[in-house]
């Protein structure tokens, strides 16, 4: 695996840790912007929109520009975003950098998994995809913790601070230890490569990866809620427990990018089968601090163990548009992201409760379980259409040409 594409996963750690880190600073946030925790939730779907439209619109938008220099402006207005954050005044303010933060983040993912990708054998997709993801399972074993740590001592603002810094520190890396990538020599054509929005089986994979992702952080996005007010943990024990999940989140990358590429399929269902039972008995017994703890931990390996194989299978079915399938799986992913956090403030406002937010999400895998089958129906009956072709193609090709008989 090429240097570059380590240093790319580490330049997510600093991403994803700003983009899951609220999910133990909702209630410090709430209190000190005077919100609701649904409404101060909101701001999770702020940057999960921003990156479902900076992913494609920054994708188009860098198309034809040099990708070192593109992913060097992209992370240092990522960092930028974050200052802002922490210096935010009031809740419009914070809301709108986490926006802009969005966007950058969006517009290095879609670039940052085009040039991965680009670096390694086609059989080689789903492992340099979870060396990326795993930067985002080290988030969430590292960063999300702290990030819960520094907002209890020290105020959220303090956590936004820290991603500033890991923001600066991933620019040095970038700079210094990504080559200079050369365009092709044929120039990437929009208008060729948006040609992939035809094809069902992409279609079906952006709803596939929205729903799957978009489950989980149904749920995962008002755990802290679930931990405090549900099961009755105590407030300093929600950093550690989110610190679970990424630790999860970690084994599940590990051994999802290990698999994926020969069962990718199997990975797909095995996962968000996985994710779905995991979320039913969250709902059921989030009143037990042992089986909250324990679950936590379980959807951190059920949800990242499905992430390199849902990369993967956008970059199969869109291979002809590489930098679009990286900006259409970003979107995709942001898109549950969005969703889901919507669906379970919805949920909690109709007063159902903290852990009624994992039915929510439930139901979303399911939805996302029989899609992934709808896919591997299609899948398996275009492969079969292709052999019958083939088989008839070679048939004629071997076959003498029929005699002519002589009519006297």
């Amino acid at each position: 695996m090429p240097l570059a594409v380590y240093i790319l996963g580490l330049s997510v750690f600093a991403l994803g840790t700003s983009e899951f880190m609220l999910s133990g600073l909702l209630p410090p946030i709430a209190d000190d912007m005077n919100v609701s925790i649904p409404r101060a939730g909101l701001l999770i779907s702020a940057f999960a929109i921003g990156m479902v439209i900076g992913a494609p619109l920054l994708a188009v938008a860098t198309l034809r520009l040099p990708r070192k220099t593109t992913l060097v402006a992209l992370i240092a207005v990522f960092g930028l975003g974050q200052v802002a954050g922490a210096l935010a005044p009031n809740y419009a303010v914070l809301f709108a950098s986490r926006v802009v933060s969005a966007l950058a983040c969006a517009g290095f993912w879609a670039v940052g998994a085009a040039v991965a990708i680009a670096m390694v054998p086609v059989g080689a997709r789903a492992k340099a995809m979870a060396v990326m993801i795993g930067g985002l399972s080290i988030a969430n074993v590292l960063g999300v913790p702290a990030g819960a740590f520094l907002g209890e001592h020290l105020g959220w603002r303090s956590a936004f601070w820290a991603v500033g810094a890991a923001s600066a520190i991933a620019l040095v890396g970038v700079v210094t230890r990504i080559p200079h990538i050369p365009l092709p020599e044929t120039k990437p054509r929009l208008k060729r490569e948006l040609v992939i929005y035809r094809d069902r089986q992409v279609l079906l994979s952006v709803v596939i990866t929205a729903l799957a992702a978009g489950g989980i952080f149904c749920a995962f996005s008002y755990l802290a809620p679930v931990i405090t007010d549900v099961a009755g943990i105590d407030t300093g024990w929600v950093s550690a427990i989110l610190g679970l999940f990424g630790i999860g989140a970690l084994i599940g990358t590990y051994i999802g990018g290990r698999v994926a590429d020969a069962h990718l399929f199997g990975v797909l269902l095995s996962g968000i089968t996985a994710s779905t039972l995991f979320l039913v008995a969250l709902a059921l017994f989030a009143s037990s601090p042992v089986a909250t703890v324990l679950l936590a931990f379980l959807l951190g390996v059920s949800a990242f163990y499905t992430a390199p194989a849902l990369n993967a299978r956008m970059f199969n079915v869109a291979g002809a548009a590489p930098t679009l399938a990286g900006a259409t799986t970003t979107a995709a992913f942001n898109l549950g992201n969005t969703g889901g956090p919507w669906l379970g403030g919805t949920v909690i406002d109709a007063n159902l409760g903290f852990a009624a937010t994992a039915w929510a999400g439930a139901a979303m895998t399911a939805v996302a379980l029989a899609t992934v089958a709808l896919a591997l129906r299609l899948s398996r009956r275009t492969a079969n259409s292709h052999i019958v072709a083939t088989s008839s193609a070679s048939h004629q090709e071997t076959s003498p040409e029929p005699s002519m008989a002589r009519v006297d």
